[in-house]
């Protein structure tokens, strides 16, 4: 009789190719993340090196906001345990440097295996993420009108031409999900109200995190300004097919104000600060899966051995 049975084997045999392709998905973002960081200029990597040592953990604690609330939703959704932020993290990454909502892809397919509890992963994603994409516009909407003039100053529409009418689609989206409804959501009208309620705390909370981390940096800078970026930012998170939308801001505002602006060079800065903070979780959680992955090893080969020894004990008694 072996030591491993063939539930057994097949399990491990099923693991081993999801950590092989967690693997192959990690090396992928490294590489995406180090090509971009290599468009990082001299002046941007001094100014990286001159910001107040509060910056980096204020800027860190902003980075968590999006998997800290996912978590806290989902949480209350399947019973999510605390290892599932695991999962969250390497979906903010994959959102941010990949493609935006391939991360929900991912989830998607962790949940179904890791998640066996959950029957319908696909239904609780799905909703989570269209109430957040219409809080999104919503706050999008308000930052723009209470902004409107400062915006004309930086003649924003007239140099991105017709690149602004994509911003159109996802609020077209969020018009035909307010007119169909419940046609629309799965969730109970209790569970979306939760989402809701937490998704509007998760903005609310990028929004403050987003201003502090730049004011900190730049204490002389109008706070006024800062609430006209937070509306380009937000402005520019509603672009379809965009790819790191923290570097993409941080070059229009180079273009926008300047390549010696103080204020351009910042958000740059920081937009490079964010892709280090998604190169250090995925090498992170990498270097975490490798370890469980010798651990359990390990058991498997001291496995047949342990029931050797086991078994030699009756028949010598």
């Amino acid at each position: 009789m072996t030591g491993v049975t063939q539930p057994d084997a097949v399990k491990g045999k099923a693991s081993f190719w999801w950590n092989l392709l967690g693997v192959a998905v990690s090396i992928g973002l490294v590489g995406a993340v180090v090509l971009q960081l290599g468009d990082a200029t001299s002046e941007v990597l001094k100014t990286i090196g001159q910001l107040p040592p509060l910056v980096w953990p204020t800027l860190v604690l902003l980075y968590l906001v999006q998997p800290i609330f996912d978590y806290a939703i989902f949480r209350r959704l399947w019973n999510l345990p605390l290892a599932g932020i695991e999962a969250l993290l390497r979906k903010n990454v994959i959102n941010e440097v990949v493609l935006g909502y391939s991360g929900e892809a991912f989830l998607y397919v962790w949940a179904r295996r890791a998640a066996a509890a959950v029957p319908t992963p696909f239904a609780a994603i799905k909703d989570v993420n269209i109430v957040s994409a219409l809080l999104g516009n919503l706050l999008t909407l308000v930052l723009a009108g209470i902004t409107a003039t400062q915006l004309r100053d930086l003649d924003f529409g007239q140099r991105l031409g017709p690149a602004l009418w994509s911003g159109l689609i996802p609020v077209a989206i969020s018009i035909g999900v307010l007119v169909f409804g419940r046609r629309v959501f799965s969730l109970s009208t209790r569970e979306l109200v939760y989402v809701a309620l937490v998704s509007s705390l998760r903005l609310v909370a990028w929004s403050a995190l987003t201003i502090l981390v730049c004011a900190m940096a730049l204490p002389g800078v109008e706070l006024s300004l800062w609430v006209v970026l937070l509306a380009l930012r937000s402005l520019v998170s509603r672009f379809p097919l965009i790819t790191n939308k923290d570097l993409v801001f941080g070059n229009l505002m180079l273009l926008l104000l300047g390549a010696h602006s103080a204020v351009a060079v910042l958000l740059a800065a920081l937009a490079v600060m964010t892709l280090g903070l998604h190169l250090a979780v995925v090498v992170g959680l990498g270097a975490l899966d490798l370890v469980r992955s010798l651990r359990r090893a390990s058991r498997v080969r001291a496995a047949p051995s342990s029931l050797a020894v086991d078994g030699a004990g009756p028949s010598g008694s």
